[in-house]
């Protein structure tokens, strides 16, 4: 199976007619671990990705910003590790965004993703997002009352002016030169609930367990229709969505993988060239280099 197989199978550029419920989280594309396909095939993209973040950096014209999304225990950490497990640090930035502080209470919703943006010829990773804003705060919108917002502003048609904000933000980072790539880990509610036993049967993963996470288990079907919502309201061409399925662990991280090196091979990058004067120069060090 081709990595473009895959993608088109799971990217959603344009969510009018998108329906969560028509997406299945055990889906494996008729992939099996156990025939080996999948982990040769996840072997070879990170050597590629490997090999496309090194032209990136080189090249320093383009940014890459990978959103992932998703409920408790869907594996957005160990995808991260395993996709990226190739990548230079030096080229990498890696930003989880938990609970808003204070300062960022006092700014705009996009404040703290915006001045944690990538720079040029980097990939940047966003563990949670300004997607929040439309899916945890929706969810509860008794948080909005902790950002200070005048009152006239707070509404019903607030998640509109969200989505419209988010969608121009987008684009804006679209025709400044980012690659945005958004990844929503789609997990069904029983496999949460044995990630979570197992988390809780493990000493070494009692770390990982938090009491929120069961007590927003219970706003499972609102965290739904949001998540459903945020992706129809936000997938474009140029800022598109994965809906990857999360059941199986090793799955998800082959479609992230996929989509990450398909869209840096889509910016046709190459190494920086180097002008005949400049060529002359570099000549002429060697030679007194070789004479030393």
């Amino acid at each position: 199976m081709k990595f473009q197989t895959l993608l088109d199978r799971y990217r959603i550029d344009d969510g009018k007619r998108f329906r969560l419920a028509e997406r299945d989280p055990k889906d494996c594309a008729g992939l099996t671990l156990e025939k080996g396909e999948a982990k040769r095939m996840l072997a070879e993209g990170v050597e590629r990705l490997s090999a496309l973040q090194e032209v990136l950096y080189a090249q320093n014209r383009w940014s890459v910003l990978t959103i992932f999304q998703a409920m408790d225990a869907a594996g957005k950490d160990s995808a991260i590790k395993h996709v990226m497990s190739g990548i230079n640090p030096q080229g990498c930035q890696v930003h989880a965004f938990k609970a808003p502080n204070a300062e960022e209470l006092d700014h705009d919703f996009l404040w703290r993703t915006t001045k944690a943006l990538p720079e040029r010829g980097r990939i940047g990773i966003f563990n949670r997002s300004y997607y929040e804003e439309v899916l945890v705060v929706r969810v509860h919108p008794e948080l909005l009352e902790r950002q200070h917002l005048p009152p006239d502003l707070v509404s019903k048609r607030i998640w509109g002016h969200r989505f419209a904000a988010i969608r121009a933000h987008e684009t804006h980072l679209a025709e400044s030169g980012y690659l945005v790539l958004k990844f929503f880990l789609h997990l069904s509610k029983e496999e949460q609930r044995q990630r979570f036993l197992s988390r809780l049967a493990e000493p070494d993963k009692l770390w990982k367990f938090s009491l929120d996470d069961v007590k927003e288990r219970a706003h499972w079907d609102a965290y739904q229709d949001a998540y459903e919502d945020a992706i129809r309201e936000t997938a474009a061409p140029h800022a598109p969505w994965f809906v990857v399925p999360a059941d199986q662990k090793w799955f998800s991280r082959l479609v992230v993988m996929a989509a990450i090196v398909d869209g840096l091979e889509r910016l046709k990058m190459s190494y920086p060239t180097v002008d005949a004067a400049t060529r002359e120069a570099y000549a002429q060090a060697r030679d007194a280099l070789e004479k030393e």
